[in-house]
This record gives structure tokens, C-alpha cells and sequence, in this order.
């Protein structure tokens, strides 16, 4: 049995961005080919911006792509009492001081580093004053004592080694003057705390790494490994934020990308295994392995998510595409009424064709799943005399049949386009028309025989072409 354990830590601040759904796939996809466990810590110690709805949401984010994680979530506000012992723990032993710095100090050396155009450190002015000398009228904030010598060398399963200057890293605040640790405090406590074998993250996360390193080395803590993982660029080479467009599952959700096409994306965004493009479920646990992780940021390519997202429409079994149609409808577009789900089951062979998400084969099948179709105005410009009358010599051709086939249909098209002296078009884009609302969607024989004979008639003597 492995030890290796894994987690996800998002602060349930807002919606999941994509950007976390991937190093959460990678730590969970990591910790299953190791026979581990995975792990999800909600990170909710900023009170102020924590909502429960939000944690809602990245709970049924993870499970909407596949992602189970193993036992309770660990609520890191729980776990405050632990964390300030530890901060207690570390003054004691002499790696934490107590800093009585005002606000306006603090800001003017941020004023001299930015006049010098140089980063920021704190000068550690309380770093060796006697406690003795402390003001009273101040309440300090806590801070660890850095190691300011030498240099800290990471080993980065993903980054290979990795080497900083000491003297870069300031005497950085672990409790703050109300009270409350901070980010990398906790984090560090609560890792420990919960096993983590592997901390699986993204590279923006590599400066805390180096002042978590010195956190577990004063608490003769037992060291976990590091794997840091590019950023998510946009397709002009930007960092990933927020606020782009189809940053969030929910984006992605919504325009019908199905889940099984989503992770297949995000396995293969900066991480490769031969030259296979595509992986079920099972096969992206056999594989995955750290060393596929590329060094570079990755470009979000929508394209090639729709790409994916056809592949998977295409090469799924109809029943299981069907129930991701229901759901999907059900929750962005129009629940499916139980009389036309038979209608809709038959005609998923063509209601796909060409569909890219699960929005195009609703676009391609509202004219079934809608009472009331609505028409495109120009398109209804197309329904001249001559389009009218076609479309009453169809309707009396129907009328004697017992059912539509394309067997039985297409002498009748032939016999309208001969009479007329027009072609397919010229029969086929009325009928449309009158039929769904516009003159574009699926192949006329499809249509015709999804609605079958008493819907069609219905439909074609439509006060519109009188």
C-alpha cells in the first residue's frame, strides 16, 4: 500500500478557475497512480471573502469533471487553535520574534525600496531588540526568523533544482497583530498535520516553498516533496486570471463542453505521454507521471477543446451522450418533456452531426424540443408565392401516407422540384423554414422524419403560408 498523500487547497473565495482544476486533476491523478489518497482543504481563514456558497461550488465543480477526493474536506478555519501553537512554539525554541513595527514604518521602507527600484525586504529592526525595549502602545505581529546565510537549494520534481539566495527571503509576518496566521503559517501546519507526502502546485507557489522549507527545518518537521507545475497562459501568452472569459468550469458547462472532453484537455495542457491525444479515465491514471510535466507555461487553446469536445460526441455511446443532453438542457436551456424523448433518442445519429457541444445539438434539435418555434425573420422572407405553393403541393402529397420514409419521401421532393422547375434547395429551404424556424439546421429527410407525418402536417398549415 502507498503512503503517498496529495491535496487540493483552494480559498473559497470565488468560482474555481480552470487553472486550479488542473493542478487539482494532477494531484489526483497522481496520488491514484500511486495507489494514494487525495485530499481537498478548503482554505477559508480570509472571513471576509470565504462564502459557503463558493466552497458549494468547487465541491461540484470537482465531481462535475471526475475528481473524488478521499474522506471530509479539512476546513483549515478549524484548525487556527494548531496553527497559533505552532507560532507559540517557534518563539519559544527561537526562530519567531515579536516585530513592533508601525504601519507608517513599515510603509516608508517600502517607499525607499521603491525609490531604489529594488524589491521590498523587511530590515528586521526587531529581529535582536530585547523584549524588554518593546513599546506598549503597540501590538505586534509575529514574525519567523529567516535564515539569512547561504543559500536553500529545491528539489522540484517538476523544475529539476532550483537555488535562492537566503538573504532574498525577509523575516516574513507568521501571526498577524489580531491574531490570525498567515497563508504560509498555515499551509505549512496543516500539511504536516495532514501527512502530505507530495505538494503538487502551481509555480507562482515557489517563493512560499522556500519559506515553508525553513518553517518544517525550525520544527525538525519530516519534509514533503515539491512539484511545481507552469502557469496557464491565455492564447496571446498572458497569465490566466479571473476575470478571462471561460476561466471557470461553469463557463465551460454552459456552452456544453461535457466533462470527459474538459479533463481530457486539461491532462494533456503541459503534460504528455508519447504521442497519445486521447485518454479514458483509466488511462489517464496509468500513465500519469510527473516527469510528463512540461517546464513552460501552457496556452489555453479553445479551439482545441472543441476539438476534443466533437471527438467525444462523436465516439460516445449514444445512451450515455443522451443522458449528458438531458442533464445538460435541464439545467442550461429547457427541460426535455417526457413525450419527446423518444423523438430526440432516435435522432441523436444526426442531431450531432457537425456538433461541436452539446449547445449546437440543442440548437440542432429545438424544433423538436419546442412547443413554439420561433422563425428568423429574413428566413421567413424565403416563404414567397412560389415557396408557398410547394409547400401545399407537399402537404397533399403527405396526406395519403401512412408513414414518413425517405424511401417514400424523395419521389415526392423529385416529383415538386420537376413540377416547379427548381431544385433541392429551392423545395427543401421552405419546408425548412416552416418546419423549424430557419433555414438552416439539419438534413430535410431528417427532419421530416423526426417530426413524422401528423407533427409535419401540423406545422405546415401554419397560418404563415396562407
Amino acid at each position: 500500500m502507498s503512503n503517498v498523500a496529495t491535496r487540493f487547497a483552494p480559498s473559497p473565495t470565488g468560482a474555481l478557475h480552470i487553472g486550479g482544476v488542473r493542478t487539482a486533476l494532477f494531484n489526483w491523478l497522481f496520488s491514484k497512480n500511486q495507489n494514494g489518497t487525495f485530499h481537498l482543504r478548503i482554505e477559508d481563514t480570509d472571513k471576509e471573502r470565504s462564502k459557503n456558497e463558493h466552497k458549494i461550488q468547487i465541491i461540484k465543480s470537482l465531481k462535475w469533471i471526475g475528481i473524488e477526493y478521499d474522506g471530509e474536506e479539512y476546513i483549515q478555519s478549524s484548525k487556527i487553535k494548531d496553527h497559533i501553537d505552532v507560532v507559540n512554539e517557534l518563539l519559544k525554541n527561537g526562530n519567531a520574534y515579536k516585530c513592533y513595527c508601525s504601519n507608517e514604518e513599515i510603509e516608508e521602507q517600502k517607499k525607499r525600496a521603491r525609490q531604489k527600484k529594488l524589491p521590498y525586504i523587511y530590515n528586521g529592526k526587531w529581529r535582536n531588540i530585547p523584549e524588554t525595549e518593546a513599546p506598549k502602545d503597540i501590538k505586534p505581529v509575529i514574525r519567523f526568523k529567516s535564515n539569512l546565510e547561504g543559500s536553500t537549494i529545491l528539489k522540484d520534481l517538476v523544475q529539476g533544482e532550483v537555488e535562492i539566495d537566503n538573504n532574498t527571503i525577509e523575516d516574513f509576518i507568521i501571526l498577524r497583530n489580531d491574531g490570525t496566521p498567515t497563508y504560509n503559517l498555515s499551509a505549512t501546519v496543516d500539511d504536516h498535520q495532514m501527512n502530505m507526502t507530495h505538494i503538487i502546485r502551481g509555480d507562482d507557489h515557489k517563493i512560499n516553498t522556500f519559506k515553508q522549507i525553513q518553517i518544517y527545518i525550525a520544527m525538525g518537521w519530516k519534509m514533503p516533496k515539491f512539484a511545481h507545475i507552469p502557469l496557464i497562459h491565455t492564447i496571446e501568452g498572458k497569465k490566466l486570471s479571473k476575470r478571462d472569459n471561460a476561466s471557470t468550469l461553469e463557463d465551460y458547462a454552459k456552452i456544453g463542453i461535457m466533462p470527459n472532453a474538459l479533463r481530457n484537455y486539461l491532462l494533456r495542457l503541459g503534460w504528455s505521454y508519447q504521442d497519445k491525444e486521447i485518454f479514458t479515465l483509466e488511462e489517464s491514471i496509468k500513465y500519469f507521471n510527473l516527469e510528463g510535466i512540461g517546464k513552460s507555461p501552457s496556452k489555453l487553446d479553445m479551439s482545441r477543446i472543441l476539438s476534443i469536445n466533437e471527438h467525444y460526441i462523436k465516439t460516445i455511446d449514444e445512451n450515455e451522450l443522451y443522458k449528458y443532453f438531458v442533464e445538460y438542457c435541464e439545467t442550461y436551456k429547457e427541460k426535455i418533456k417526457i413525450e419527446k424523448e423518444e423523438k430526440i433518442k432516435k435522432s441523436l445519429s444526426f442531431l450531432k452531426n457537425k456538433a461541436k457541444t452539446l449547445e449546437d445539438i440543442f440548437n440542432n434539435s429545438k424544433y423538436i424540443i419546442l412547443d413554439d418555434i420561433s422563425f428568423n425573420k429574413d428566413d421567413l422572407k424565403l416563404i414567397d408565392d412560389k415557396a408557398k405553393k410547394i409547400i401545399q403541393e407537399f402537404l397533399i402529397a403527405i396526406t395519403a401516407l401512412d408513414n414518413l420514409s425517405r424511401e417514400i419521401l424523395e419521389p415526392i421532393i423529385n416529383s415538386l422540384i420537376k413540377k416547379n422547375e427548381t431544385n433541392f434547395k429551392g423545395v427543401g429551404q421552405p419546408l425548412r423554414v416552416i418546419l423549424t424556424g430557419s433555414k438552416f439546421g439539419p438534413g430535410l429527410y431528417d427532419i421530416l422524419i423526426s417530426l413524422g407525418k401528423d407533427e409535419v402536417k401540423k406545422r405546415l398549415g401554419t397560418k404563415i403560408i396562407r
